[in-house]
């Protein structure tokens, strides 16, 4: 009887705590929503509006956050950083050239084949329709110019409370991201150098820079950096600041009534070539969260079907999309580092999610195959890191454990990929 009356009072604990995340999700969703101010007819831009600083007391943030971490938190001040993604002000010219003549191309049915090759590639005539968003040169030229100008405001306009709308000298923005925990601002940079990595270039730049209210850089703020309670010297990220953007719904074939993405589905009839486009860039958004075991986008919808069965039907977290149709990856600091240290709770929805997918980027899949072949994914990461960002060894790297991770995330990857291929690859 005993025994009886223990389970149940768990069971009663589970289905408490279950309900305490639904309604604080739910409104922790809201208030950022109600802050954002998605572009409108008249063209006013999208921004990421301020909100109440929920993360030390949602359900979501403490399920997620270690319980050592959540007690050490507050004396971790230098801890990470990490920013949302943001971008210069009128700044639209982040494609390579063509954009208007892809945008023309892009409208109406499919007219020039088949959109799969090779059973699980995507057609080399879609991928010519789609641009880089965020070319190497421009990343450059902005991460550049990022490190040195002068912030002369901040104000809140990029989520939570703890990070900062900056704006520059000449009038140009970008988000501050000042983490809660040490592993938020090291997740978000490491993420971005994958991303570059894998080229996949739907990341806005990124730059590091380190508090100091004596710097050039931050000396104009200095009283509302002190307001905030931000650590003297604490390494915060700083992610170009995109305007006019618009949320993202998860597509059909990814919703859990459908099959997935796979060639023998039909998930391709009867689509535009701007859906195809967007499904192309889905796929790679899937592979790269699977990679960085980032929870906090379509992991955590498929989580909370469990309450909200409409979820997949409103907007997915931390994804925008371009008046053209590309989609931008922002806040990403549940990646790599983060994601990894609860890995063992979202393993079974990354792996759901990865199993729904069978059609990828070829160019992507190459590179898997090469980091997979040459099992040196640390090394590689690392030397593209330090070589691009002055303040990596202050921010820190992965450790060996989860450098392990995530060279055995690769392998499992590529294995996926050669199954699908085997599968499908008569078709």
């Amino acid at each position: 009887m005993r025994a009886l009356s223990a389970n149940l009072f768990a069971v009663l604990l589970m289905c408490a705590l279950a309900s305490v995340f639904y309604v604080w999700s739910a409104l922790e969703n809201r208030l950022e929503r109600h802050k954002r101010g998605f572009s409108v007819p008249d063209g006013g831009s999208f921004h990421q509006g301020p909100s109440e600083d929920l993360s030390a007391k949602t359900f979501r943030a403490l399920l997620a956050v270690p319980a050592a971490q959540r007690q050490n938190s507050a004396g971790r001040s230098k801890a990470q950083n990490r920013t949302n993604p943001s971008a210069f002000v009128g700044s639209r010219d982040y494609h390579v050239n063509g954009d208007d003549e892809r945008s023309a191309q892009r409208e109406g049915p499919v007219k020039l084949g088949y959109p799969v090759d090779d059973g699980i590639f995507w057609s080399n005539w879609l991928e010519d329709l789609l641009p880089v968003r965020f070319t190497e040169g421009y990343a450059e030229a902005w991460r550049s110019k990022a490190r040195t100008s002068p912030v002369v405001k901040l104000e809140p306009g990029c989520g939570r409370i703890s990070n900062q709308l900056a704006t520059f000298a000449d009038g140009t923005k970008a988000c501050v991201r000042y983490g809660i925990n040490a592993d938020q601002v090291q997740g978000e940079t490491l993420t971005y150098y994958l991303a570059s990595l894998l080229g996949i270039t739907n990341l806005p730049p990124l730059v590091l820079s380190q508090l100091n209210g004596d710097s050039a850089q931050w000396v104009a703020v200095r009283t509302r950096v002190n307001n905030l309670q931000w650590s003297d010297r604490a390494v915060v990220s700083l992610t170009e600041w995109i305007s006019n953007l618009t949320g993202v719904v998860t597509p059909a074939p990814l919703r859990q009534e459908s099959g997935g993405l796979l060639p023998a589905l039909g998930c391709f009839e009867n689509k535009t070539t701007a859906e195809l486009l967007e499904l192309m860039q889905w796929s790679d958004l899937i592979v790269f969260d699977y990679l960085t075991a980032n929870f906090d986008r379509l992991v955590s919808n498929l989580f909370s079907l469990q309450w909200d069965p409409h979820v997949m039907e409103r907007d997915t977290n931390n994804l925008l999309k371009t008046p053209h149709g590309d989609l931008v990856f922002i806040d990403n600091e549940a990646g790599l580092v983060h994601g990894f240290r609860v890995l063992n709770m979202w393993e079974k929805y990354h792996h759901s999610v990865l199993s729904s997918v069978c059609v990828f980027r070829r160019r992507t899949m190459q590179r898997v195959a090469e980091l997979h072949r040459r099992r040196d994914s640390r090394q590689r990461l690392l030397e593209l890191y330090r070589d691009s960002e002055p303040l990596s060894q202050e921010l820190g790297f992965l450790s060996d454990a989860h450098a392990a991770v995530l060279q055995d995330r690769i392998d499992q990857l590529y294995k996926h990929i050669m199954q699908c291929k085997e599968k499908y690859n008569q078709l």
